[in-house]
């Protein structure tokens, strides 16, 4: 059975994030590699496409018409951050760049967090997208992570040197010299293989399925990391940042695996200071 959110108040969030996620997902399949009108934001490998805006107006809109007094941080300008006692963190085209080149990586992911009696939030629901596939990742706090039907797992591997491993590059990785590249070098000398596809989104939902055995990444955004998150803890799996510490919710260093390889994967990781 697919997943079914065993807290109450979880439930009509989770039904409208799937509800959302698919209607915003049929709007990129349905212009996949059509013309596009292209632009580009921080760095002239930051793309922005229209698709990301009509994905993200789509839910917007639908998150404001049936929950008014939720919270919403989008990536394409929708910002508040208001007391309320829920928080949608939305990235309505995870994957721009494949998605602008046809390259077929990329999804809608849409992260939920709760409020918290000490006033923080917590992670509370989460779905990930792909559109060409048909592939829902999902998880609801304490309820598991599935892919439609299927109950999530991390992998089992315990020997770094069969590990299929996942990363990917900032946005200023033509100009900074705080990078991964090293980590990477390390990585691919030592790993079975590494992936590099362009949706973290999607990593992180591939490391909760066992598809790959960690994944890391550094100036990422929170929703590019939300959903993420909870699907993969929900699976068995670990995230911290690069000292092994709490994940931030910012998504400035994320190190991900099944847990076996997590002390393996910090140690390979070497951020300039």
């Amino acid at each position: 059975m697919p997943l079914s959110a065993s807290d109450d108040a979880l439930a009509p969030l989770l039904d409208l994030a799937r509800d959302l996620a698919e209607r915003a997902g049929a709007i990129q399949r349905d212009r996949y590699e059509t013309g596009l009108t292209i632009e580009t934001k921080s760095a002239s490998i930051d793309l922005v496409t229209e698709v990301d805006r009509a994905c993200e107006a789509l839910i917007v809109e639908g998150i404001q018409r049936a929950r008014p007094d939720d919270a919403i941080l989008a990536e394409e300008g929708h910002g508040e951050d208001r007391d309320a006692p829920f928080r949608w963190i939305i990235d309505p085209l995870d994957g721009t760049t494949n998605f602008a080149h046809g390259f077929p990586r990329f999804c809608v992911s849409i992260g939920i967090e709760r409020r918290t009696g000490d006033g923080g939030f917590e992670r509370a629901v989460g779905i990930v997208y792909d559109p060409l596939l048909d592939e829902r990742f999902e998880a609801a706090k304490g309820d598991g992570a599935w892919l439609r039907d299927r109950r999530l797992t991390v992998s089992q591997e315990d020997e770094w040197g069969r590990a299929l491993v996942a990363t990917g590059f900032a946005y200023d990785v033509h100009r900074s010299d705080d990078d991964n590249l090293e980590s990477f070098r390390n990585v691919v000398k030592s790993a079975r293989g590494i992936r590099r596809d362009g949706s973290a989104a999607l990593d992180l939902c591939y490391v909760a399925a066992g598809r790959v055995d960690a994944y890391w990444e550094q100036k990422l955004h929170p929703w590019d990391v939300a959903a993420g998150y909870l699907i993969l803890e929900e699976a068995g799996g670990r995230v911290t940042d690069f000292a092994g510490g709490p994940a931030d919710r910012s998504g400035r260093e994320v190190a991900s695996s099944n847990g076996k390889l997590h002390e393996a994967l910090l140690e390979r990781i070497v951020r300039p200071r």
